[in-house]
């Protein structure tokens, strides 16, 4: 017992160690939901002491933040990306659509802080989902009117709408994945979907 208590704990350099309480954190969260979720079992799943993972961040909140804006930034880069590959309005709009069925897929489960978040009242949630929500909103307008001229205020509801597809779309995958189906046969089922209602429109 002694020798275990005195074994040295592997010093990793900050950013890595900041990284691994960040994929242990979003582990438990996604898992168990910000309110049950406790600082004990985060530290336990890093496999840091609860000193170390205050050195990181001050309380539960901080952490949860943290992993929002990842989330979102990530979002966000695959939205960009989508509508960076190709001129062609059509496949700008797909790959939109795509980039969120996407970000749903992605085993580490970010997509349930941003979509499915359950602290929605609380401000610095709040704000930043807010945030995210105007963010790709402007990436689409911005493409939607300097290709069809239309004045901002018709591509940003146009943007709005083309979004509400890829979010409720992605929705549905995710609700018939927990009724039974597997997330990325429900995904794919629900994507399907959604590219064949845009080649009919």
């Amino acid at each position: 017992a002694d020798g275990v208590a005195s074994r040295p704990t592997s010093r990793l350099p900050r950013e890595e160690r900041r990284a691994q309480v960040l994929a242990a954190a979003r582990e438990v969260f996604v898992a168990q939901g910000y309110h049950t979720a406790g600082m004990d079992d985060i530290a336990v799943r890093a496999g840091v002491s609860k000193p170390v993972l205050y050195q990181h961040f001050p309380g539960k909140l901080d952490l949860y933040v943290a992993l929002l804006d990842d989330g979102i930034a990530s979002l966000l880069d695959s939205l960009r990306n989508a509508l960076e590959s190709t001129t062609d309005n059509k496949q700008r709009v797909r790959g939109a659509i795509s980039a969120y069925f996407d970000f749903i897929d992605d085993p580490d489960g970010a997509y349930r802080l941003v979509f499915e978040s359950d602290l929605p009242n609380e401000p610095a949630v709040r704000d930043r989902l807010e945030a995210a929500d105007a963010s790709c909103a402007h990436l689409m307008a911005d493409v939607i009117a300097e290709d069809t001229g239309l004045s901002d205020t018709q591509a940003e509801l146009l943007a709005a709408g083309l979004l509400g597809v890829g979010t409720d779309s992605a929705a549905w995958g995710t609700i018939g994945a927990l009724l039974g189906g597997s997330l990325a046969a429900t995904s794919h089922f629900t994507k399907a979907g959604a590219r064949a209602a845009l080649n009919t429109s």
